[in-house]
Order: structure tokens, then C-alpha cells, then sequence
């Protein structure tokens, strides 16, 4: 058995997550359905010998639900025969999804196998899909919040001022804008069409090149007013040390809500030899983890340790790092930690800028570490995300 490798990776444009959104005509099974004969059309791969489909899916329901993988195979014109198979890790799944690929590759149970994820947040609204996480005694018994009042939490713990934070999301959008102007998406973006083939959305329409630190200050907490209604006093529960919540997340500096999907393709290395294709990158190490679940956004970082600790490497090792923005604490706690230089850190630009399409957002940045690594000419680049309910994954690639 060959190393894992991955060959290709596609993505859709990132829209707005709402109504009147660059994406809300579409479907959730056509985004998805579009990267996946974007990545065979590409490839020039004949359909029949690729062993699964694997997306990540976060809000399975309506339009989202029952197996999304298996129909947007079919709707893309696989064979038949190519199965299908949809799972949840929230925000980690497009991640876990080339993850759960790369393992049934390692253990000998596939040899081809396309992974991504989709998310449509403008037509399937977060939550919608319920959850014992959410029910209120399930809150009060392990202390669950949402995420964003978790973020202010650890704001709160770290000591990260609200300029802070402001600062850094107003580089990423900065670094987005920079990263657009220069084409730096071009290999990797798939328009997304209408049913009459005209074009839906060709570009990521969510950043805002005129965002300056002056400007998200005047926005107001988006957090405090819920902080108010008892969730504040379940995270104080937990750390009885905390006198004051300090809310500095707003809408500015935390992740918009988009509709996006991502694709992409995951052999064993002799497999693709014989297959006449190219690899970009091998998959080296990574690692899943389960983290405290009220302050729930540390995960990236226990995550990171253990894969970097298998794959026999420490932080300095990794050239370019994509820590998924979920709200600005998040990558910059991770960076404080591992004393990352933030010039290597989503360098262009994150999900504070293009938003965050809950299943797709995994798939989508090691596609744009990858772009970054090859751009660049360097070797070895990392991939983490927080994980609602307290979790974390992380997978370290380098090029071939």
C-alpha cells in the first residue's frame, strides 16, 4: 500500500448564506453535484473506477437530507455502481470527509475516492435539523452555549481585546481581496450555473474589501444580548473564575453564513500511478479530538499537537497553515499558543472574508492550501477547524 495522496480539488464560489444570496437559486445537490463533474472532467477520470463518494453535510434536512453524496453522484453522471456516503462532524465534515477517504485507502478498502462537502445556509437554515445538543437540559447537564458566546469566552480567558480581533479580521479581508485581484482562486473555482445555463456566481461574494479595523469597531456584540438570557451563567458555571463575559465578537469578525462545495480527489499512490495521474500533495498525519465543551473552540489545538506528533514534526515544520475563522479568537488563540507567524497563517484570507460554509468550509481550505503551497513553492502546510460541541481536527499535507 502507497501513500495517500490527493490529486485534485475544486470548489464552488462562496455566497451569501441568505435569501437573494449569489446562490440561493441553487440547490444544495447542485453545488455539490457541479464540483464532482467539475473534478472528472477535469481529471478526464472514468467514473466507474472510483470506490465512493464522501461529503460533509452539517444541517441534514429538507433539501439536505437523506444521502446528499449518493444523489449528487448521480446527478454528476457517475456510474452507477459508485456508492455514496454523507456524515456530520459540524464544522470539521468537508475535513473528516477526505479524512474517512484517506483511511479506507489506507486500509486497503478503496483505492479512489472523491471527498468534499456542501453546505446551502441560504436554503437550509442552521439548526433546522434539531439535536439533542441544543435541548435545554442537554445545555444545562455538560454546559453547551453557542458558539459564539463560547468565542467570547475565550476571548475572555485569553485576554484578546475586541481591537484584537477587529485587527485580524480586517487583514483577512485585506488578504481575501489581495488574493481575488491576483486571480489566486482561478485553478480551483467551478461557476455554479442555472438551470438554463446561464451563470449563477462565478466569484466568492462575501468579502468586503472596504472592512477597516475603524469600521468593525462601530459594529455592536452580536453575542452580549444572548449572553444575557443564561448562557453567560453556564459558561461562568465552568469557570467560576470569569466575573464578566467580555463580548467583542461581532458580525465583522466572526464567519458569515454561505452556501458553497467543495470536491476532492483522494487515491493510493500506485492507484493513481496507473491511473495517469498527477498528485499535488501526500497526506502525512492527522487527528481528530474531542475538547472541553463549553469554551468548545480549542479543539484546533489539541488537534494540531497530536498531528503533529504523528507525523514527527513540530509547529515550525509547517510552512502555511489554513485555521478556519470561524471568529477571530479562534485563529488567533491557535497562533498565541504555537507562536505561528501570523504571515503564514491564511494568507488569503479566511472564512471571516468568504464566509463559512458549515460542510463545505474542510474540503474547501485544504484546496486553497494546496494552491498556497504550489503559489508559493513550499512543502508542507496544515489544516484545522473547531468543532461545535467541543471537538477539533487537524491534517498536516505536503506537496509531492
Amino acid at each position: 500500500m502507497g501513500a495517500v495522496q490527493v490529486f485534485d480539488a475544486v470548489r464552488t464560489p462562496r455566497g451569501r448564506g441568505k435569501p437573494g444570496g449569489g446562490l440561493y437559486r441553487a440547490r444544495p445537490v447542485d453545488l455539490a453535484s457541479a464540483t464532482l463533474a467539475a473534478l472528472v472532467a477535469r481529471s478526464g477520470l472514468d467514473t466507474r473506477v472510483i470506490d465512493d463518494v464522501v461529503l460533509g453535510c452539517v444541517t441534514q434536512a429538507g433539501e439536505q437530507g437523506a444521502c446528499i453524496a449518493r444523489t449528487a453522484a448521480l446527478l454528476a453522471g457517475y456510474d452507477q455502481r459508485v456508492p455514496g456516503l454523507t456524515l456530520n462532524r459540524f464544522c470539521g465534515s468537508g475535513l473528516d470527509a477526505i479524512l474517512h477517504a484517506a483511511g479506507a485507502i489506507a486500509a486497503g478498502q478503496a483505492q479512489v475516492v472523491v471527498a468534499g462537502g456542501v453546505e446551502s445556509m441560504s436554503r437550509v437554515t442552521m439548526g433546522s435539523d434539531g439535536g439533542a445538543l441544543w435541548e435545554p437540559r442537554s445545555q444545562w447537564a455538560h454546559g453547551v452555549v453557542p458558539q459564539g458566546v463560547s468565542a467570547d469566552l475565550l476571548a475572555t480567558l485569553q485576554d484578546v481585546a475586541r481591537v484584537e480581533v477587529d485587527a485580524f479580521a480586517a487583514e483577512s479581508q485585506r488578504r481575501a481581496a489581495a488574493a481575488q485581484t491576483r486571480g489566486a482562486f482561478a485553478r480551483s473555482l467551478v461557476p455554479v450555473l442555472d438551470a438554463d445555463g446561464s451563470v449563477l456566481l462565478a466569484e466568492d461574494e462575501c468579502p468586503r474589501p472596504d472592512a477597516t479595523p475603524e469600521r468593525l469597531a462601530a459594529l455592536k456584540p452580536s453575542f452580549e444580548g444572548i449572553g444575557r438570557l443564561g448562557l453567560d451563567d453556564i459558561a461562568r458555571r465552568a469557570y467560576p473564575h470569569v466575573e464578566t463575559v467580555r463580548h467583542v465578537h461581532t458580525a465583522g469578525n466572526s464567519s458569515a453564513l454561505a452556501d458553497g462545495a467543495a470536491a476532492v480527489l483522494v487515491a493510493d499512490e500506485a492507484r493513481g500511478r496507473e491511473l495517469g495521474l498527477r498528485p499535488r500533495a501526500r497526506l502525512v498525519a492527522a487527528a481528530a479530538v474531542g475538547s472541553e465543551p463549553v469554551v468548545m473552540l480549542t479543539g484546533p489545538l489539541s488537534a494540531t499537537g497530536r498531528a503533529l506528533a504523528r507525523a514527527g514534526m513540530t509547529a515550525p515544520d509547517v510552512d502555511l497553515w489554513e485555521i478556519n475563522e470561524a471568529f477571530a479568537v479562534v485563529p488567533l488563540n491557535v497562533m498565541r499558543t504555537l507562536g505561528l507567524d501570523p504571515a503564514r497563517v491564511n494568507v488569503h484570507g479566511g472564512a471571516i472574508a468568504f464566509g463559512h460554509p458549515l460542510g463545505a468550509t474542510g474540503a474547501m481550505l485544504v484546496g486553497t492550501l494546496l494552491d498556497a503551497l504550489e503559489e508559493r513553492d513550499l512543502a508542507v502546510g496544515a489544516v484545522t477547524l473547531c468543532v461545535a460541541g467541543g471537538m477539533g481536527v487537524a491534517a498536516i499535507f505536503e506537496r509531492v
